[in-house]
C-alpha cells in the first residue's frame, strides 16, 4: 500500500508580521441599528430608499420593518408618541461633492424635515443626520490650527455645508 501523496500548500506568507485578518459579517454578531419610530414604517421605509441610492426595503409594514440603506441594514417599528429621537444618535453621511450635500440635504428636508446648524438636518420622521463632505473633517483638523480654526468658524456659520465657503475661509 502506498503512503499518500502530501497535498501543496497554496498559502501565501503575509507580507508583514501582521496576522492577516479575515472580516466575515456573522448573522449572530453583525450589528444593526434598531430605530423607533411615531410613524408608519412603510412610509419610513419607502422615503429612506428613495433617497438613498443602493437600497432597498426588506420587509415594511405599518408596524415594522427592515430596510438597507447604502448597504446598512436598519430594522425599524413604530413605537407610538413616547419614542421621540434626539441629537444624540444621529447618522453622518460622508459625501465628497458639493452636488451630494445638496442632494441630500434636499431629499432629507422633503416633506417637513428641518434645517440645523453645521450639517445637520433632521428629517420629517425625527431622525437627525449629518451631511458632512470629507473635506469639512479634513479642513477642520488642518495641521495649522489658524486654518482649522477658520475652518471651524466658517462652519459654525453655517446650516448646509458649503465647499467652497470652506475652502475660501483656509486660503
Amino acid at each position: 500500500m502506498a503512503a499518500p501523496k502530501k497535498k501543496k500548500s497554496n498559502k501565501t506568507k503575509p507580507k508583514s508580521n501582521q496576522p492577516k485578518l479575515d472580516y466575515r459579517a456573522s448573522p449572530s454578531h453583525s450589528i444593526t441599528p434598531f430605530l423607533m419610530f411615531n410613524a408608519n414604517i412603510e412610509e419610513v421605509a419607502k422615503f429612506y430608499v428613495s433617497i438613498f441610492k443602493k437600497s432597498k426595503i426588506i420587509t415594511a409594514s405599518p408596524m415594522q420593518g427592515q430596510f438597507i440603506l447604502n448597504g446598512q441594514k436598519f430594522s425599524a417599528y413604530n413605537g407610538g408618541p413616547e419614542f421621540q429621537f434626539t441629537w444624540g444618535v444621529s447618522f453622518m453621511i460622508s459625501v465628497d461633492t458639493q452636488k451630494e450635500v445638496d442632494y441630500y440635504w434636499n431629499g432629507l428636508l422633503a416633506n417637513g424635515g428641518k434645517e440645523l446648524m453645521c450639517g445637520w438636518v433632521q428629517d420629517q420622521f425625527g431622525m437627525f443626520w449629518q451631511v458632512t463632505p470629507k473635506i469639512l473633517l479634513e479642513l477642520i483638523s488642518h495641521k495649522d490650527p489658524e486654518k482649522a480654526k477658520r475652518a471651524t468658524d466658517a462652519m459654525l456659520k453655517m446650516k448646509k455645508i458649503d465647499i467652497a465657503t470652506l475652502k475660501e475661509a483656509v486660503s
